[in-house]
């Protein structure tokens, strides 16, 4: 990640919370190369048919960061964990524009379990767990998180753990009930199967 620290890249995130536009432009080439992993582990997960490539989202995530100067980066952590949010986003509403163009057309909606049985290392229906997400998020806000912060930015449960400034064993345990829930919200009813 260059020659800067992440006290450096701390100091530039912190200054772009204060409204500094020259540390945004700074910082943004600096953090590029993990954004852009982020996206792929990601995008790893999704079809093989996926026409958005890793470059691409970070493209999109830059784009919605730039000229914003209403965040707060209080750590490279709370950075990284809006930029898997906002990553989350662009693959969601990539999906929905995909979904219009076919107007219905074709469209298979794909369960967790189904996708797990099918292929373990890929996502299922991004629309239908990004539904799931929001409705675990207006019950749980902590265990959405914790599922943005492991499924989508990738983050070990330490880093989720401190990200969220719980234990690692809190986030292991919320991380366990979250994936549950979201099975059992996902899979299909004895009426669809």
């Amino acid at each position: 990640m260059n020659d800067m620290t992440a006290p450096d890249i701390t100091n530039l995130l912190a200054r772009w919370s204060d409204g500094d536009r020259e540390a945004a432009i700074q910082v943004l080439p600096l953090v590029y190369e993990e954004l852009r992993r982020m996206a792929a582990r990601q995008l790893q997960r999704e079809r093989g048919d996926h026409t958005l490539q890793a470059t691409a989202v970070v493209h999109e995530v830059y784009l919605r960061l730039h000229g914003r100067s209403d965040f707060q980066w209080p750590s490279r952590t709370h950075f990284f964990a809006f930029a898997a949010r906002l990553i989350r986003h662009v693959l969601v509403d990539h999906a929905r524009s995909r979904r219009r163009a076919k107007r219905g057309g074709g469209a298979e909606r794909v369960t967790l379990a189904e996708a797990t049985c099918l292929v373990p290392e890929r996502s299922p229906d991004l629309l239908a767990l990004d539904e799931a997400l929001s409705s675990l998020e207006a019950i749980d806000p902590r265990k959405a998180a914790v599922v943005e912060l492991k499924f989508f930015a990738g983050l070990t449960l330490e880093e989720s753990a401190e990200q969220l400034g719980v234990s690692a064993e809190t986030v292991s345990r919320e991380w366990r009930r979250a994936k549950a829930w979201l099975y059992d919200r996902l899979r299909p009813t004895r009426g669809e199967a």
